[in-house]
């Protein structure tokens, strides 16, 4: 029990530390290319810390039980959205480029109700993974367009991007290190969780439904929240979006190539519509101030324990 104790907080520190070095290292890079760490955020930052879902769902179906695959990623979104940007917003209110409302959130808008048409025949099979995956290459591409016009745009004589440019290497080091850190402290955190939750007589189910689901989303949280408490707020909502496009694209697609995924007619009627209430939700509330102050992310927060809530309730 001791042991699981220190374990906890040793995750605790490497998340930390993780985070801080990944939000640095990401901010200096994009820099360094005169690009908005917005792109960073949706890439890098996004495809590192979408890793523990990708794990997950490929080993789920790999087992044979693909419908937890299709829940995973659904209820990784949903606390994308509501948990980590809500308790972002809650840290430290944050401004939302305009390119941001009208580029960014309507591509993973779209992606959103690209899953909800494939998977109204109740599964996803190899085309709707090789179309999923496809999406991800068109997202890609849009990155590395939109990545080149803002560096045409910059100047070349800017004296920080110059000297930035001399510390890549460096960037790339803390990127890779900020990684590590919270790829480990996000599965020390989940296993002395599960061991300590045990030790209190805990059931399975409610340990699933919130320290498993909470470890999988802990890198995006951790890295969202070090990006608004260090005034990065591009890379804070860059990696919400960007996490959730490569869960649908990425995750959900490969592991459709590999193995048909079974949806069931509940999550049609129920995760699926809650996932795009919660990305739709985003527009409005950005849409007033083009930002997400506190209020807001009170909103998205509580929304999220209610879904959460239910889950407990109804196991």
């Amino acid at each position: 029990m001791l042991m699981s104790v220190l374990l906890f907080f040793a995750g605790l520190l490497l998340l930390y530390f993780g985070a801080e070095y990944m939000v640095s290292g990401s901010s200096r890079f994009a820099l360094s290319f005169g690009i908005r760490p917005m792109i960073i955020g949706m890439t890098i930052v996004a495809l590192a810390t979408s890793m523990p879902e990708m794990m997950v769902s490929l080993t789920a179906v790999l087992k044979g039980t693909s419908d937890i695959a299709a829940g995973n990623i659904i209820g990784s979104n949903v606390a994308n959205i509501g948990l980590i940007l809500g308790a972002a917003a809650l840290l430290a209110p944050m401004q939302v480029a305009k390119s941001t409302l009208r580029k960014d959130i309507p591509i993973m808008l779209a992606a959103s109700l690209l899953l909800f048409m494939l998977a109204l025949d109740g599964r996803l099979g190899f085309t709707d993974g090789l179309i999923l995956v496809a999406g991800l290459v068109l997202f890609l591409i849009y990155c590395v367009v939109s990545s080149r016009r803002e560096t045409a745009a910059m100047s070349v004589d800017s004296q920080i991007v110059r000297d930035e440019r001399k510390h890549r290497s460096r960037d790339i080091a803390l990127i890779l290190i900020g990684i590590v850190g919270l790829g480990v402290g996000a599965e020390l955190m989940v296993r002395s969780a599960i061991i300590i939750a045990r030790s209190f007589g805990v059931s399975d189910l409610i340990i699933g439904m919130t320290v498993v689901a909470l470890g999988t989303s802990l890198p995006e949280l951790a890295a969202s929240l070090m990006g608004a408490w260090r005034g990065e707020m591009d890379i804070s909502v860059g990696n919400v979006i960007g996490s959730n496009i490569f869960n649908l694209f990425f995750v959900l697609g490969f592991c459709a190539m590999i193995r048909p995924i079974a949806i069931d007619p509940s999550t049609l009627r129920f995760e699926l519509p809650i996932m795009l209430l919660f990305s739709f939700m985003l527009l409005p509330l950005i849409g007033r101030r083009m930002g997400l102050g506190r209020g807001e992310g009170g909103l998205l927060l509580a929304g999220y324990l209610a879904f959460v809530g239910f889950y407990i309730l109804k196991g």
